[in-house]
């Protein structure tokens, strides 16, 4: 059963009956709020995530990934939440500094 820990959400665990799907779907049916400005479509890296652990759990990486990672917009830890298939096990991510919302309470 693929699994989602947002570690600096106080190690938020959502797990899910669905595989291949998104990571940013997994997150909001879970009904915990993560930025996304473009509307889910990889136009932007509002909805990025940092990958802690199981990286090796995802799809692999979209063309507007590799745009942005080309662009230095993501860093080799970055996935768009957007873009990203959880294809198995556990994903253990972050939310960036800069993509917080103010109305959530963020760990260390």
């Amino acid at each position: 059963m693929p699994r989602i820990v947002i570690q600096n959400l106080g190690n938020l665990t959502i797990e899910s009956e669905q595989v291949d799907c998104k990571v940013i779907e997994i997150i909001h049916q879970n009904g915990t709020d993560w930025m996304h400005a473009c509307g889910k479509k990889g136009r932007c890296t509002t909805c990025k995530m940092i990958v802690v652990r199981g990286a090796e759990n995802l799809s692999p990486e979209t063309e507007p990934e590799l745009v942005y990672r080309n662009q230095n917009r993501l860093r080799s830890n970055e996935r768009l939440s957007c873009q990203s298939q959880l294809m198995k096990g556990e994903l253990t991510v972050r939310v960036a500094e800069v993509n917080k919302f103010p109305h959530l309470a963020y760990t260390e």
